[in-house]
């Protein structure tokens, strides 16, 4: 008998539900794509109500519930930490104990209130109710859907319980824990250090800071190396506390800190330069000689060929393609939401497989899906949702659809693509995303500034046909989840002018580094994302049809939303994005909209105020 398991992360950051059934993973979803709040912390209420009906199964019929962490740990360490820190951070814990001592030391209450309020039951008629430990979630979120039947997990985040770092044996359907580093010490809460500190947003600014780091030189490794982290060779690390405010104050960082590196943190939104670049680039460069030894390690330790990996820092893609092109496994999967989004998904299977035993079945295939475990469109849906908003529309047949978008591409403009499930994770895989083509040398910043109104250093993804990804990219291996960076194909590339050659920071932004400019990054490499006819169909179609015309089998990709809005899901939310940027075409579905045929939205004259900067 399979098992019927519904997991929730909530009250921190990034809440969502998953439902799995056996070891089939059902539905996931955050709860910001249904409420518009990125990031939203809040219980996911309209998650768990969707996996629900994905499943098309009643309260009743669940075996289990599961939250992604245990609170109680959690408050013990928080404990701890004020006392050996005391008196250091009173100010921190006399902000933080209220909302512990009323909320969060009783969780177990506030999910079962929450959760008979949501399906208008009595409490004691809810299913059990379990907690699973932070780092066995995200474990269990990495091992569990992989396509290996034995392999090495390594989870590293800011901190969990106790644990910021973490290795794992998974082998068939258990997971056995091996070591762990714990808070303070902590390789996410230093990225985040310096997050902070180059002006971006703790836990949202972190890629940010990621796809700066080329602009830079990192001329602050040694610093960072004898002052602020402790590295041994087998990449285990402590942090010297004397810097950083995090453990007991309201600040990452403190004034020791702002001496090291000669300044205050840069203010939001005010100009980089490049001490921020070189800031930037030397903690990446700490961060993936990190990763690279403990990826070494698990090997030697471990005696795995395979790596499976989560936590916040997973999503650090340029180190993830550093550690499977110099490291010593035969391949590596990431779990595509490994932020604590994803804790919910491998909270229910760790109960699935650790609680009711039940075996994996493995097929050389992951488990996700490609991720597309969100809500569905509907044709009949969408037209009605673009019919009560007045949209202009016309309807395509698939035989057309493909080659009139994929000739809309060709001639430069930008489309917003919304097909079918949505993803699940940070990032859009081709179900809610905004496309154009990688040959035009300004579209990077026409996307940046036109589109998306953010910062014009980002860089964007491409997406390519998975056969024909080596003859672009120096990669062979499949990267459906947009979690690996390589470098662009040398034969892709193209000189840089010799006026050129001297350029430093975001002056080397408008070079023009290859046959494909709108996905290379300055420092010729790219976030690679593999197309795959079995879990992307439509998207496989389309930029094959764009390989007909173009001779080019890759699209750029990037997230169907503006700064600081969440990825849109609905028809609704894609035509309001779409109306409020200056791209080109909408298609949702098969109903395709050019903007110049639309009536103007009403009433919208500060719609940027709705979404807080990320």
């Amino acid at each position: 008998m399979s098992h019927i398991v519904l997991g929730i992360s909530a009250y921190y950051h990034d809440s969502a539900a998953a439902i799995v059934l056996g070891g089939d993973i059902i539905a996931a979803a955050q709860e910001e794509r249904f409420t518009r709040r990125k990031h939203d912390a809040a219980f996911p209420k309209q998650a768990i109500l969707f996996c629900l009906e994905q499943l098309g199964k009643n309260l009743s019929q669940i075996d289990a519930i599961v939250f992604y962490d245990k609170p109680l740990t959690k408050f013990d360490r928080l404990l701890e930490t004020y006392l050996n820190f005391a008196p250091r951070g009173v100010r921190s814990f006399v902000s933080a104990m209220p909302v512990w001592m009323k909320e969060k030391l009783f969780l177990d209450e506030t999910l079962r209130k929450e959760l008979a309020q949501l399906f208008g039951v009595k409490k004691k008629q809810l299913p059990p109710l379990l907690f699973c430990d932070h780092h066995m979630s995200h474990a269990a979120s990495a091992f569990f859907p992989s396509p290996y039947q034995r392999a090495g997990v390594l989870c590293i985040d800011g901190v969990g319980e106790w644990a910021t770092t973490s290795v794992w044996l998974g082998d068939g359907h258990t997971l056995t824990p091996q070591w762990q580093i714990d808070f303070p010490h902590s390789l996410g809460l230093l990225y985040s250090a310096f997050t902070y500190y180059t002006g971006f947003k703790v836990n949202s600014g972190e890629y940010k800071l990621m796809g700066l780091a080329p602009y830079g030189e990192p001329r602050f490794v040694e610093t960072i190396r004898r002052h602020l982290i402790d590295v041994k060779e087998d990449g285990t690390y402590r942090l010297n506390q004397k810097y950083f405010n995090y453990a007991t104050g309201l600040t990452m960082t403190n004034h020791y800190f702002d001496d090291l590196f000669g300044g205050p943190p840069r203010s939001p939104e005010s100009p980089l330069t490049q001490r921020e670049m070189d800031i930037a680039a030397s903690i990446q460069k700490v961060t993936e000689d990190i990763v690279l030894r403990l990826g070494h390690t698990i090997y030697n330790e471990l005696g795995v060929d395979y790596l499976c990996m989560a936590g916040g820092v997973a999503l650090n893609c340029v180190a993830n393609g550093k550690l499977l092109r110099e490291g010593p496994f035969t391949d590596i999967w990431v779990q595509p939401a490994a932020g604590d989004a994803g804790g919910a998904l491998g909270a229910a299977l760790s109960v699935v497989h650790h609680y009711f035993k039940e075996q994996r079945s493995i097929d050389g295939r992951d488990k996700m899906r490609g991720s597309f475990l969100g809500p569905n469109l509907v044709q009949s849906r969408v037209k009605t949702e673009l019919d009560r908003l007045g949209a202009i529309y016309q309807v395509y047949t698939d035989e057309l659809l493909f080659d009139y978008v994929a000739d809309l591409l060709s001639q430069g403009h930008v489309i917003g693509w919304v097909q079918g499930p949505m993803e699940f994770g940070p990032r859009a895989l081709g179900a809610r995303s905004i496309i154009g083509d990688p040959r035009h040398p300004k579209m990077q910043s026409i996307m940046n500034l036109k589109i998306k109104f953010r910062e014009s250093f980002r860089p964007f993804a491409p997406a390519v046909l998975a056969e024909r990804v080596h003859e672009y990219f120096e990669h062979h291996k499949s990267s459906p989840y947009m979690l690996m960076v390589a470098p662009v194909h040398k034969n892709q590339r193209l000189p840089v002018q010799e006026q050129e050659q001297n350029l430093f920071g975001i002056d080397k932004l408008n070079s023009l580094r290859s046959k494909i400019p709108a996905v290379t990054h300055v420092d010729y490499s790219a976030r690679v994302q593999t197309i795959h006819q079995e879990t992307n169909p439509r998207f496989y179609q389309l930029i094959s049809q764009f390989d007909k015309r173009t001779g080019c089998p890759v699209i750029v990709n990037t997230s169907f939303n503006v700064r600081g809005e969440p990825i849109v899901c609905s028809a609704t939310d894609a035509y309001r994005c779409f109306m409020r940027t200056e791209m080109d075409y909408l298609v949702v579905e098969n109903c395709v909209m050019a903007k110049l045929d639309q009536p103007s939205l009403k009433h919208d004259s500060n719609w940027r105020q709705e979404f807080t900067l990320d």
